[in-house]
């Protein structure tokens, strides 16, 4: 279809919106109303939309009007609603109802783009604001009772897994190069079959410029991505150039397809769910490389930092081969149960992607592990510097060296020992 013909369905609805559990959240009616207090029409936009025609859950309800920022402050206040200026130039405001927040946007035009920042101007044509959309799934409305519009073919694209540019790919890209990851993402969680070529095209094409892109908008996206139900297929065709830009360091997807295998289908435990830092440490497995520069390149923050480094370490994939499960409540009382479980499931992964079927008693001995990290919790040492200095021994470094080696051989044992059993190591010592 042409543009003219796109604009022309733009029009009118296309269908209507079943009833939706979020449309009846008592917060977002509270919002609708005050913003409709005058007959303005206002819709649901972008997200919420294609969720619902998907069946997929939806989290986050944005709202688009025609009226300017300002009006939209004043209604929110007028009904007492907590209304919070985010992004007044680009005409954004969000209001916030029991805690759950509503972004609420002016209909906008792009004046210019630089790449990565728009200059916008509001408008009151619904058109022109889905034109400024990245991709059709996301152009799409519905009113306040559930009338869908589609200017731009959005729902045949959801219908056969189709993520295609509003307009032309290399123009909305030129626009934002996030977009380029953006439909990376969009592809991995609603594509099907292989990615629209002329999106591709101007993906590889344009992907030098991904360099210009700020390490919190590259983080962000990237692990977005990751988290997706199956991200390994997306990432395939990131490979012959965004991810050369990006994240040249990966070594194979082989691992990352095995842990996706393992989170989601080979086991069912409540701690094991799809990790995007995980699968990240996934990406870098069998490659040496500095975590920190990986860090500094994608802004993790210090907390990721951190397990990144746990995760990429060396000393932990020694630790892992062959653990017996003493040697597994060990690593729990030194780090955590859930670090221990991240290597736990990175070695397992790694086995899994050079033989895809393993001998059962090896299996059993992975679930086993992983049983432990869900279930122990580790005991605190029974001994204190109080237990010592009853039993004679003088405080200082000579005592602490002493308690030292009875912990070690606690912790040798599984952390099973008795305090007595304790006492009497120390009393030999």
């Amino acid at each position: 279809m042409g543009e003219i013909e796109f604009q022309v369905n733009g029009l009118s609805p296309v269908g209507q919106l079943s009833p939706q559990t979020w449309m009846e959240e008592p917060g977002l009616k509270a919002v609708v109303a005050a913003l409709t207090v005058e007959g303005t029409e206002i819709r649901y936009v972008g997200g919420c939309v294609r969720d619902s025609l998907v069946g997929r859950i939806v989290s986050d309800v944005d709202i688009a009007t025609p009226e300017p920022p300002e009006k939209t402050l004043q209604r929110l206040e007028a009904a007492e609603i907590k209304a919070i200026p985010t992004g007044m130039a680009h005409g954004t405001i969000t209001a916030v109802v029991s805690g759950k927040p509503f972004e609420i946007t002016t209909l906008r035009k792009d004046v210019e783009t630089d790449g990565r920042h728009a200059v916008v101007n509001f408008t009151d044509n619904w058109i022109e604001d889905a034109a400024r959309r990245d991709f059709t799934i996301n152009a799409l409305s519905a009113t306040v009772s559930g009338e869908i519009y589609d200017p731009f073919g959005g729902i045949d694209d959801l219908a056969t897994g189709t993520i295609r540019f509003v307009g032309r790919a290399k123009e909305r890209i030129e626009e934002d190069v996030l977009r380029i990851l953006r439909f990376f993402r969009f592809y991995a969680y609603y594509g099907r079959s292989r990615p629209n070529q002329d999106a591709l095209f101007a993906c590889k094409q344009l992907s030098p410029n991904l360099v210009n892109l700020s390490g919190e908008r590259l983080r962000t996206e990237f692990l977005k991505l990751l988290l997706a139900p199956e991200p390994v297929s997306a990432l395939t065709y990131m490979r012959e150039a965004v991810l050369k830009v990006v994240l040249p360091e990966v070594a194979d997807l082989g691992l990352l397809r095995a842990l996706v295998w393992l989170e989601t289908s080979a086991i069912k435990y409540e701690t094991v769910c799809p990790d995007a830092l995980r699968r990240f440490t996934a990406l870098l497995k069998g490659r040496e490389v500095d975590h920190k520069v990986i860090s500094d390149r994608f802004r993790l923050s210090n907390k990721q930092q951190a397990r990144l480094g746990k995760l990429m370490s060396h000393e932990g994939d020694n630790i892992l081969w062959n653990m017996t499960e003493d040697q597994c409540r060990k690593e729990i009382y030194l780090s955590s149960p859930s670090t221990v479980r991240d290597l736990i499931l990175l070695n397992w992964a790694k086995e899994v992607s050079v033989q895809a079927k393993l001998p059962r008693e090896e299996t059993d001995g992975w679930v086993s592990l992983v049983e432990l990290t869900e279930n122990w919790v580790a005991p605190s040492f029974p001994l204190t510097g109080k237990d010592a200095l009853d039993m004679g021994i003088s405080a200082g470094p000579a005592m602490g060296k002493k308690l030292k080696k009875v912990e070690e051989w606690w912790l040798d044992g599984g952390c099973r020992e008795s305090k007595e059993a304790c006492l009497r190591v120390l009393k030999r010592l």
